[in-house]
């Protein structure tokens, strides 16, 4: 048994871009990142692995600047290239992709699972639909690093993510209704109004995986409390997990949220970082989100 840095190298974790892993934790825990891809101007664009080598403020001037961006998925060759340098090397495999509610992505490397599967038959590949988002992915990947670091098996490890999905709480809200609107999520008459009313909408990732408003209120200081509010109702033991805010080149506001949940309750620690674009593309600049593992989503 191989390990590096602490962690069991016998089961290689991986992710895309769309998870928004730190750097440092992506080094530490040993993720393997798969870059996710977008489209600007018919140019097929590679996103940054890591959040730290992602210019959000020139991604998002360029939403700001009505730029046609397209999301591209991964598709199941791509996924089979990466998974089979970790199978070639003796090593299982789990993939945690991004919510099959949202992105094509899940099926994707599900179809890249089965084809290696009779090339490798004796070793586990396993992938595992987060239900989730930007760092609502990569809350689940950290833990899922910290469960093989703690010597669970891989059966082990799928039990208590399931567990831990089932509480993954994916609260944001945004400032133009009109990216929802490109990306199919709210019909373009709302959008229009929403906006020349100031109204913004609150929205969560829902049991399936998929993303739905559930409030809708006038201005964006309200619309920060409130998300505060539901990390009051709904965290468990936040002095035990990591709790995390992206933002869509809005930092002030992202700092401000911070301030609030440290105030209602202290995480063990708390993370702010850009919010890639591979989902950014739909929530635009602006877009403020918070996630943890709650009493349910």
């Amino acid at each position: 048994m191989r390990y590096v840095g602490g962690y069991e190298m016998a089961l290689e974790i991986f992710t895309d871009s769309a998870a928004n892993v730190p750097k440092e934790k992506v080094e530490a825990m040993n993720i393997n990142i798969i870059p996710c891809s977008y489209e600007l101007g018919g140019k097929i664009i590679r996103c940054p692995e890591v959040p730290e080598d992602f210019d959000g403020r020139q991604f998002y001037d360029l939403l700001r600047s009505k730029a046609e961006v397209r999301t591209s998925m991964t598709n199941a060759h791509e996924f089979e290239e990466h998974f089979e340098k970790a199978l070639e090397k003796g090593n299982d495999v789990l993939y945690i992709s991004i919510s099959s509610g949202i992105s094509g992505t899940y099926n994707a490397s599900r179809l890249a699972a089965e084809e290696l599967r009779e090339k490798y038959p004796e070793r586990r590949i396993e992938t595992f639909d987060s239900m989730g988002a930007g760092l609502g992915i990569g809350l689940l990947v950290m833990r899922a690093a910290d469960y093989r670091a703690q010597g669970m098996e891989l059966n082990q490890i799928l039990s208590k993510l399931s567990s831990d999905r089932d509480g993954l709480c994916e609260y944001f809200t945004v400032d133009d209704l009109m990216h929802l609107s490109r990306g199919g999520r709210l019909s373009g008459v709302a959008a229009v109004m929403g906006t020349v009313l100031n109204i913004k909408p609150l929205l969560r990732g829902d049991e399936e995986g998929k993303i739905v408003v559930f409030s809708k209120l006038r201005g964006r200081k309200k619309a920060i409390a409130a998300i505060a509010k539901e990390y009051k109702a709904k965290v468990v033991d936040p002095h035990l997990q990591m709790v995390a805010i992206s933002h869509g080149d809005c930092l002030e506001d992202a700092e401000k949220l911070a301030a609030m949940v440290r105030e209602i309750a202290e995480p063990k620690e708390l993370i702010i970082s850009v919010h890639e674009p591979f989902t950014g593309i739909h929530v635009g600049p602006g877009m403020l989100s918070l996630f943890f593992i709650g009493s349910g989503r």
